[in-house]
């Protein structure tokens, strides 16, 4: 990490050039301004930036949506203000002479942004602290990597793509061996960047990849995924290859996860108050299972996302907790200091700021209501009938999130209902789309 006074220094130097100013947009992912160094420190320091509302409006294409109350062509897609967090200063490795900030969000008047993902984050993080309890989190990113650049894998419109493996690599080390040259460029970096890396595998597909981050403070792990995801996607484009995050990107192979660890701490961040207290995490875990289809939006964003979900494919479809059961959506793990509960709902594909607001306030409905947990479940859950399951679509997860009165209490009413519009429109945009599958399916045999 860098102190303000080092990256003057630096920049008087030239040892840095460029200050990448950046937020999370609805997706997660990474926008903003490449700063020329000395500007940064002249100005932007003490002032800001600013950045165009309508980044909280977009879809995939970039495309400004109509319909949300924050910013439209009625509102003139007015101006918001960008406030660096100057704690989440750091280098770039792997882009020379580059430095990152991640920014707040503001509106002209000096408010925060309400529906901007790190807002909701951080407010859920200070909901915790006025119970008296500091959240730690770590996210488990799966992804796939391709032999094929980018701009290949474009050309052949994404089908047919060469993985980096022939055959299914879970814990592989000679075939691990081979994509080396990218996934130690890839630990190596987010290692000089002040994200700390515990380690690499392969995963239980062909070139599929999962590089584990060392768990933190829920703002700073959320803000490690973000620069982790989009540094992977730099590195590996750097390298002549490319990736995806895609929650299930081939039908028949196993899709990729972000495996959502928390558990919650005295607010020195000193005690794991889960190994003191079973009765506080077992109403932690209710929670989640009671919120858990309301908040199936934030943990699977996109219409892809339900498509991973298959049962024998160790991606829950059941929301019911067991003590290291991979088969149900909620997994117990560690004990004493390391005690936490994985949620194995979250695909790759969620913007973490979301998941794991969500996945703090429903472990805090749960303390508040003292909701009483029962038995762990033991077993397959993938062949047990009766349990509460994962939201089967998009359109489903929508309107779960949009009827469960507790979220427009926990988040307002303004975020709720800017997340289901932008969710509602992807939905839409799907219905209007006619796929291969189609074309495949009926073009001659109907």
């Amino acid at each position: 990490m860098l102190s303000v006074q080092e990256l003057k220094r630096l920049v008087k130097k030239g040892e840095i050039d460029t200050v990448l100013t950046v937020f999370p947009d609805m997706a997660g992912r990474l926008m903003g301004k490449r700063m020329t160094g000395r500007f940064f420190v002249d100005d932007v320091l003490g002032h800001g930036l600013h950045a165009c509302a309508y980044l909280l409006t977009v879809d995939m294409e970039m495309e400004p949506l109509p319909g949300f109350a924050t910013a439209s062509w009625a509102s003139g897609y007015q101006d918001m203000k960008a406030s660096p967090d100057l704690t989440t200063l750091r280098r770039i490795p792997w882009l020379d002479k580059t430095a990152l900030v991640m920014c707040d969000l503001l509106t002209e008047e000096g408010k925060p942004v309400v529906i901007s993902p790190r807002e909701i984050l951080k407010r859920q993080i200070a909901r915790a602290a006025k119970m008296g309890f500091r959240v730690k989190t770590a996210s488990e990113l799966e992804f796939y990597l391709y032999k094929d650049t980018f701009e290949g894998a474009g050309r052949k419109h994404y089908h047919d793509l060469d993985p980096a493996s022939s055959y299914l690599e879970d814990y592989h080390i000679l075939q691990t061996t081979k994509e080396e040259p990218i996934i130690q460029a890839i630990r190596n970096g987010m290692g000089g960047a002040g994200i700390p890396v515990e380690n690499s595998k392969g995963e239980w597909g062909r070139g599929q990849e999962e590089i584990n981050l060392r768990y933190a403070d829920a703002l700073e792990m959320a803000d490690r995924h973000v620069i982790y995801k989009n540094g992977v996607k730099e590195i590996a484009f750097l390298k002549g290859a490319s990736v995806t995050f895609m929650a299930k990107p081939h039908a028949d192979r196993a899709g990729s996860s972000c495996h959502l660890h928390s558990s919650l701490w005295d607010m020195k961040g000193k005690r794991n108050l889960f190994g003191q207290d079973e009765k506080l995490f077992e109403h932690y875990i209710a929670g989640q299972i009671a919120l858990g289809r309301a908040l199936g939006l934030w943990y699977a964003p996109t219409i892809n996302s339900y498509k991973r979900y298959q049962s024998g494919s160790f991606a829950p479809t059941r929301l019911v907790c067991g003590k290291d059961n991979r088969t149900c959506g909620l997994r117990v793990v560690g004990e004493g200091q390391s005690l936490r509960i994985e949620n194995r709902v979250p695909g790759a594909d969620t913007n973490p700021y979301l998941a794991f607001a969500g996945t703090i306030a429903a472990g805090l409905y749960g303390i508040e209501r003292k909701l009483p947990l029962g038995s762990y479940f033991q077993g397959n859950a993938y062949e047990t009938p009766g349990l509460a399951e994962v939201p089967k679509s998009l359109r489903d997860a929508v309107e779960e999130f949009k009827r469960e009165p507790a979220l427009k209490k926990i988040f307002g009413d303004e975020v709720v209902e800017h997340y289901a519009h932008a969710a509602a429109l992807e939905q839409a945009a799907y219905d209007q789309t006619v796929t291969c599958w189609e074309r495949q399916r009926y073009f001659e045999r109907i």
